[in-house]
């Protein structure tokens, strides 16, 4: 669902949106205004969504590291930490982005538009951001509370957390490639070994077919993040780069 570019949400979209958020915006230029990507800026008058991003970025740290302290009370700051950092990656605002189908909502630039900006990873995480920095501003802290919990964190939460004290490094290998226009890395099963209680993953990390890495682990994940950490430190020595 994607509108022509350069306009505003129609009274039915917005209540569609509402609906989808579960928040009912008192004043509805905030909801606009979190839309809006900053390259419609060429349009006289247009604010973008960039200081509601950082806004909702705060509020989503303050948000996120209650929900961890409260339900994972024996955490050392650590651990705290390496889950925050996972949880509001920008994997993970964009697959929430994704799930509200923010997407078919933004208000975009000529030129985003023609570049598939409705599907950027970086874009869609951004607009998720500023979606809680409008819904706070609208309503306060409960209510955006209430929405990064029922669309982000109890989701994450409530499905499987083992690991999530842990660094994300498949995350991190992604977007470091992203960001150098690389292909996606592609994680194989090379190998599986031991009883079926205690099997052992062997994980390879491809990408534009040539292999990065190899690492072990108890479970598939376990193994590719390990190959994942490997790779990434094979190409940051490469290159030169250490960000």
């Amino acid at each position: 669902m994607a509108r022509p570019i350069q306009t505003a949400m129609t009274e039915e979209e917005r209540e569609e949106l509402e609906a989808i958020l579960g928040h009912h915006f008192r004043r509805p230029e905030w909801l606009d205004r979190a839309l809006t990507h900053r390259s419609l800026r060429e349009r006289a008058g247009e604010l973008d969504n960039e200081p509601l991003e950082f806004l909702g970025d705060r509020v989503l740290g303050l948000v996120t590291s209650e929900r961890l302290l409260s339900s994972f009370p024996h955490w050392d700051a650590g651990k705290l930490s390496k889950g925050l950092a996972r949880l509001v990656s920008a994997s993970s605002l964009c697959a929430a982005a994704q799930r509200l189908r923010l997407g078919g909502f933004l208000r975009l630039g000529r030129g985003e538009e023609k570049t598939g900006g409705r599907e950027k990873k970086r874009l869609l995480a951004d607009a998720y951001e500023a979606i809680a920095g409008a819904i706070y501003l609208d309503a306060g802290l409960s209510a955006a509370q209430a929405f990064l919990c029922r669309t982000l964190l109890d989701p994450a939460l409530t499905g499987e957390v083992e690991g999530l004290e842990q660094p994300d490094h498949k995350s991190a290998l992604q977007e470091w490639l992203q960001q150098r226009a690389r292909a996606k890395a592609e994680y194989r099963v090379q190998r599986e070994t031991g009883p079926e209680h205690q099997k052992i993953f062997e994980v390879e990390v491809w990408q534009d077919d040539r292999r990065l890495s190899a690492a072990e682990g108890r479970s598939k994940k376990e193994a590719e993040q390990a190959a994942a950490r490997l790779a990434l430190e094979s190409l940051t020595r490469s290159t030169g780069d250490l960000d």
